[in-house]
C-alpha cells in the first residue's frame, strides 16, 4: 500500500469512529442545521408515531419490541412523516462523573436515527423513564446535563430534520418550578453545540395539558415547539392496564363519537391551542392512544377524532405506539391493526 493509500484509509477509519459510522447522507456539510422557521419545522413533523418499548426498556426487547429495519420502511409506507424514539438513556450511562454513555448503546441509537432519515421520516429523540432524575432532580441534574452534552456533541451535524426532546413527562420531585430550571440549563446545554437545532419541549405533571400554565419557556428562544401527551378520558384510554392501579374496573369503558365527547376533546386541544397562541410556538401532540383492552371500534372512533382534530389545527402528533399494547401494528402478522392505520392516516 504506497502513503497516499494509506493516509486515505486512516481518514476514512477515523472518520467512522468520530461519527459512529453514521450514514453521510445525514451528517455533510450541506444538511447540518441552518437556521429554520419553527412552524415549518412542525409542518415536517406531521403524522408521526412512537416506536415505543423499544429503546426506552431498561434493555431493548424487555418490553417485547426490538427495532427492525423493515419497521421504518412499513412506517413510512404507510404514509406517516415522522417518528418518535423514546431512549432511556440513565440506564446506560455510568452513574458517576464523567457518566459517560456505554458506546455500544450509542452505536444501536445510531442506527435506529439512520433507518429513520434513510427513509425520509423526521425523527425525534428524547430523554425518557429517567427515574433517578424524577426521584431527586437536585442530585442527577449533572448527570442530566452531561448525558445531553454527549448526545448534543455527537448528533451536532445531523440535518434539521432531526430534533432533540429535553425530557419526558417530568413529575414527582421534579415538580413545575424545578422543571423550569432544569429545562433552562438543558436547552443551555443543547445550545452549545447545537444552535439551530429545534428542540421539543414538554409540561410537567406528566406532560399533559394541564401543565401548560406553568411552563416557563426562555424568553430568547425561537426555535421550540411545545410537546403535550393527552390520554383523555384516562378510564377509556387505560382500562385494564397492568400498570395503572384500579384500571381493571374501567374494563367495558366506551367512547362512541357522541356530541358531548367530541366537545371534551375539542375543549382540551383548544386550551392547548390558545395557550401556544400567546406564545407564539407550535404544538405537538407527543402521546396519544388507547390500550388494546379497550374495544377496537372505539379505540378508532377516539384515535380518528384526537388524530384528526390535532392535524386540522396544524398541530403534529405522534401516536402512542407502533406495535405493543398500544399500537396499531401486529409485529406477528407483519400488518396494521384494521381501522387503527386509516384513523390516523385517513387517506391509506
Amino acid at each position: 500500500m504506497n502513503n497516499s493509500a494509506l493516509l486515505k484509509t486512516i481518514v476514512i477509519t477515523f472518520s467512522l469512529i468520530l461519527f459512529g459510522c453514521k450514514d453521510p447522507k445525514n451528517v455533510t456539510e450541506s444538511n447540518q442545521p441552518q437556521e429554520v422557521n419553527v412552524f415549518e419545522q412542525n409542518l415536517l413533523l406531521g403524522r408521526g408515531i412512537n416506536l415505543g418499548n423499544a429503546l426506552e426498556a431498561p434493555n431493548e426487547g424487555e418490553w417485547g419490541v426490538v427495532l427492525e429495519e423493515e419497521y421504518f420502511k412499513t412506517i413510512k409506507n404507510a404514509g406517516f412523516n415522522s417518528v418518535r424514539i423514546p431512549i432511556k438513556w440513565s440506564s446506560h450511562a455510568s452513574k458517576i462523573s464523567p457518566y459517560i454513555i456505554t458506546p455500544s448503546f450509542f452505536e444501536r441509537v445510531d442506527w435506529a436515527i439512520s433507518e429513520a432519515l434513510n427513509n425520509n421520516l423526521a425523527v425525534i429523540i428524547n430523554i425518557h423513564h429517567y427515574d433517578e432524575m424524577l426521584a431527586n432532580p437536585k442530585d442527577e441534574e449533572a448527570r442530566f446535563l452531561k448525558i445531553w452534552e454527549q448526545i448534543a456533541t455527537r448528533y451536532k451535524d445531523y440535518s434539521s430534520d432531526f430534533f432533540f426532546e429535553v425530557l419526558n413527562e417530568p413529575n414527582g420531585s421534579l415538580t413545575p418550578e424545578i422543571w423550569n430550571q432544569v429545562l433552562s440549563k438543558g436547552i443551555t446545554k443543547i445550545r452549545e453545540t447545537n444552535p439551530y437545532r429545534t428542540i421539543l419541549v414538554g409540561t410537567a405533571e406528566w406532560g399533559g395539558i394541564g401543565g401548560l400554565s406553568k411552563l416557563e419557556l426562555p424568553k430568547d428562544e425561537k426555535n421550540i415547539i411545545v410537546t403535550f401527551h393527552y390520554y383523555n378520558p384516562f378510564n377509556f384510554t387505560h382500562q385494564g392496564a397492568e400498570w395503572v392501579s384500579g384500571s381493571e374496573e374501567w374494563l367495558g369503558t366506551t367512547w362512541t363519537n357522541k356530541e358531548e365527547e367530541r366537545n371534551a376533546v375539542i375543549n382540551d386541544f383548544n386550551y392547548a391551542i390558545s395557550w401556544a397562541r400567546s406564545k407564539n410556538v407550535p404544538l405537538n401532540c407527543g402521546e396519544f392512544g388507547a390500550y388494546s383492552k379497550a374495544d377496537l371500534n372505539s379505540r378508532i372512533l377516539w384515535t380518528a377524532m384526537v388524530s384528526q382534530y390535532a392535524y386540522s389545527e396544524k398541530i403534529s402528533f405522534h401516536y402512542w405506539e407502533f406495535c405493543s399494547g398500544f399500537g396499531i401494528y401486529d409485529k406477528n402478522e407483519r400488518k396494521f391493526i384494521d381501522g387503527l392505520l386509516k384513523a390516523l392516516i385517513p387517506n391509506v
